[in-house]
């Protein structure tokens, strides 16, 4: 028999489901037979999406949330455990960008950007990890960014955010591995997509992304969820506090 990912009867969280990346990851879990809470801020979206994979026999809820108020990340993780009996994995794929010149930067946006990427991912983290390690059981990936380690025009606000996901990564991993729960992150580079679309209209700055990754191309939605996926499974249960850049090589020049 081949190798395969299996996640069957596996209870996961996906934040930022509403997103390419996020609806990439749960599309690709229910495949797997995991049973799915999606959360995000668009409802429409996540509707839409529960709807899909419900038609190909998952079993799937969702919440929309902002996920900044002050308690929503232990409120939906409350929510998750009540409606699906347990938490075996959480991706933390929702996130933020807002490009500006850092002499230019308000305080509306770099708070906006650091509490959305960072802040409110470390207290779903935590609200997991209270149950994770009750369990001795347990993966977390949080979805930070190459922008973590190289440094990216514009993006101040964003590469600080993903440069604490990273450490944050590690530390957490630290802390929690005798318990036995893993936690990783993704970091991929620039994917076409929704969350992308407006930066690509500008033909110098898309020039300037693929003149920067050695492959020659952005990242599929696909690639960077197979990434989470082997992450979330068995085939990584020895690997924890570990970030996977799936960059095209952008980030080894």
């Amino acid at each position: 028999m081949k190798p395969q990912f299996d996640l069957e009867g596996k209870c996961a969280l996906i934040t930022g489901a509403s997103g390419g990346i996020g609806s990439a990851a749960a599309r690709l879990f229910a495949r797997a037979g995991a049973k799915l809470f999606i959360s995000g801020t668009k409802e429409d979206k996540l509707k839409s999406l529960c709807t899909e994979l419900e038609s190909q026999g998952a079993v799937s809820y969702f919440q929309a949330i902002d996920i900044n108020q002050k308690g929503s990340p232990q409120r939906l993780v409350d929510s998750v455990v009540e409606r699906m009996g347990g938490l075996d994995i959480v991706v933390n794929s929702a996130g933020i960008n807002r490009p500006q010149p850092s002499l230019e930067v308000t305080d509306e946006n770099w708070n906006a950007i650091v509490e959305t990427n960072l802040t409110s991912l470390f207290f779903v983290c935590q609200a997991a990890g209270q149950i994770m390690v009750k369990q001795q059981s347990g993966s977390i990936i949080n979805i930070s960014s190459q922008a973590g380690r190289v440094a990216l025009p514009l993006r101040a606000a964003y590469c600080a955010s993903k440069g604490g996901v990273d450490q944050l990564t590690r530390t957490l991993a630290c802390e929690w591995a005798s318990s036995g729960v893993r936690v990783n992150a993704v970091a991929p580079t620039f994917v076409e997509s929704d969350f992308t679309a407006n930066m690509f209209k500008d033909a110098d700055f898309k020039k300037y992304v693929l003149d920067s990754i050695p492959i020659g191309r952005m990242a599929e939605l696909d690639e960077v969820g197979h990434a989470i996926m082997f992450l979330a499974c068995d085939f990584a249960k020895i690997i924890t506090g570990h970030i996977l850049v799936v960059d095209g090589g952008w980030t080894i020049k």
